[in-house]
């Protein structure tokens, strides 16, 4: 069964973008006046049980996860392999991904690289939003740190996720 949808697809391509980056101006206004940080969340709920960081971070995921389904019935063309996960296992390959790799795989790696952030993230005082957000408050030690967090980024593309994929394809995920 094929959805039309309310969009057509050329139409989706331009607006999808332009919806996006008026919710990520939105995001980023909302997230430097409550001084928004997924490390600080998960360190003050777990060290002092305070849970308003931990509340956006979480609304942060369910709204990404809302907004994503709601571009979705607007133009099903556009996110053509979006309900695999509902009629496929977490084995089976993802249709359309770059890696070839299956659902758990991509897992795998979310994990760890999640791991790796928050534990930089904590020597460094927050996570790579909040940092974002402490350099456009002329903070020069988190400057510092988006740039380098840029170079790795291109780095790790450029040379370190091949070994990734390789090793999780090796161990049949």
């Amino acid at each position: 069964m094929v959805l039309a949808g309310w969009l057509s697809k050329q139409v989706a391509i331009i607006a999808v973008p332009l919806v996006t980056i008026l919710f990520g101006v939105l995001i980023g206004y909302l997230a430097q006046r409550s001084r928004f940080c997924s490390v600080g969340g998960f360190r003050d709920f777990f060290l002092f049980k305070h849970t308003r960081l931990l509340k956006g971070y979480i609304a942060l995921i369910i709204g990404a996860f809302i907004g994503y389904l709601v571009f979705w019935l607007i133009t099903p063309s556009a996110f053509e392999h979006f309900p695999w996960g509902l009629t496929s296992g977490l084995l089976s390959p993802i249709p359309g991904s770059p890696a070839g790799l299956t659902a758990a795989g991509y897992v795998v790696i979310a994990i760890v690289s999640g791991l790796i952030v928050g534990f930089v993230g904590v020597f460094l005082g927050g996570c790579p939003l909040r940092q974002v957000i402490m350099t456009s408050e002329g903070n020069t030690k988190a400057l510092c740190f988006v740039i380098g967090m840029c170079i790795g980024a291109v780095l790790f593309a450029a040379f370190i996720s091949a070994w990734g994929v390789m090793l999780v394809k090796a161990v049949g995920l």
